[in-house]
């Protein structure tokens, strides 16, 4: 798959996983194995740039005495997943007349 189309399912995956609710890094992990396959080097990257662009905020809360990073999805982050679904209609479109004639 084309990496900078990767990047932005995964950052949607991760997005729709937060409109469950707050989470942090290896909870997100856990909810996106069944669907994405992400590692930790690859998620926290993807969580500060979701951060800078206004898309989750952070806050840190205890958690067994330690202090847990606990991201929680914005309204940016929110109409961010609904202009993805919007694009992914035109990206299928593109993808059935693509696929029109060819044999797999």
């Amino acid at each position: 798959m084309d990496a900078q189309l990767k990047r932005g399912i995964l950052e949607i995956g991760v997005l729709k996983v937060l409109t469950r609710g707050d989470s942090y890094g290896y909870q997100i992990i856990k909810d996106l194995s069944g669907v994405l396959q992400i590692s930790e080097s690859t998620l926290y990257p993807i969580l500060k740039r979701l951060e800078g662009s206004g898309c989750v905020s952070v806050y840190s809360a205890q958690h067994n005495g330690r202090l847990r990073k606990y991201y929680a999805i914005t309204p940016e982050g929110e109409a961010k997943i609904r202009d993805f679904l919007g694009e992914w209609q035109e990206i299928d479109r593109i993808y059935t007349f693509i696929k029109e004639g060819i044999e797999q």
